[in-house]
């Protein structure tokens, strides 16, 4: 018996499947962005108050449950402006192969992040913003496709990784006002999902390819089949995937 982990994606043998599931991934995100830029205008209404009440303090423990609020504030229209194209292409990146793979994706960046702001930036301070988020999804993005060992995610992965490298920048310390704590941890945390998350195939799957039929030695017909010869059991289930996948299926 084969089990499959809660975050295992559905083999999304056709392009049929395919374009379903991305199509759940687009109002996913689509969602994510109502939800993030509505409370920015109740944030703005109420003077930032939301963000500083509910921003990552560090080391307050009484504050440590604000890392799950804190990527959905931002401090200026300028700040959700500047995340809102990544957030929406790099999260449709990640989900369009499974949403709840996803979602717990989202979930470990989202706990990366916050928690290495919250260990290591210094007191005084008050981090909300969704681009920890952000580097968790361009780091899984990248990886994703080299671990699950699928061809179209890798070459997804590479053209991210080589249009956007630049962002890598703002991961290391020297940008004021920027927390890199916060795009550190959120990229390790993408690295890690995409390990963690990664498409586990049940072992044993291989598709065993029928021998003809013995030819009969008194008539020359087909008699009774003879059994297949060591050796010549064929795994293909990863070609016909992606075969499937560009639409030759």
């Amino acid at each position: 018996m084969a089990i499959r982990p809660l975050w295992a994606p559905k083999e999304l043998d056709t392009p049929e499947q395919m374009i379903a599931e991305a199509r759940k991934a687009f109002f996913v995100m689509f969602g994510f962005m109502v939800v993030v830029w509505v409370l920015q205008i109740v944030n703005w209404m109420d003077g930032q108050h939301l963000s500083a009440d509910y921003g990552v303090v560090p080391h307050d423990v009484s504050r440590l449950q604000d890392i799950f609020a804190a990527p959905f504030l931002h401090f200026s229209w300028a700040h959700i402006e500047s995340n809102s194209g990544p957030l929406f292409v790099f999260g449709f990146l990640a989900a369009y192969r499974g949403v709840v793979r996803f979602l717990w994706l989202t979930l470990l960046v989202t706990v990366t992040s916050g928690m290495a702001v919250w260990i290591f930036q210094g007191s005084n301070t008050v981090g909300v913003g969704a681009s920890g988020v952000i580097f968790g999804y361009f780091g899984y993005v990248v990886l994703r496709g080299v671990f699950d060992r699928h061809l179209i995610d890798t070459l997804i992965g590479l053209v991210m990784a080589a249009s956007f490298a630049y962002i890598l920048t703002v991961a290391v310390p020297g940008t004021p006002g920027v927390s890199w704590l916060a795009h550190l941890g959120g990229l390790v945390g993408g690295v890690a999902g995409a390990w963690l998350l990664r498409d586990r195939r049940p072992a044993g799957a291989a598709a065993t390819v029928p021998a003809g039929p013995a030819p009969d030695p008194v008539f020359g017909g087909g008699g009774a089949p003879a059994p297949s010869a060591p050796g010549k059991e064929l795994d293909r289930s990863d070609l016909h995937k992606e075969l499937g996948d560009l639409g030759l299926l």
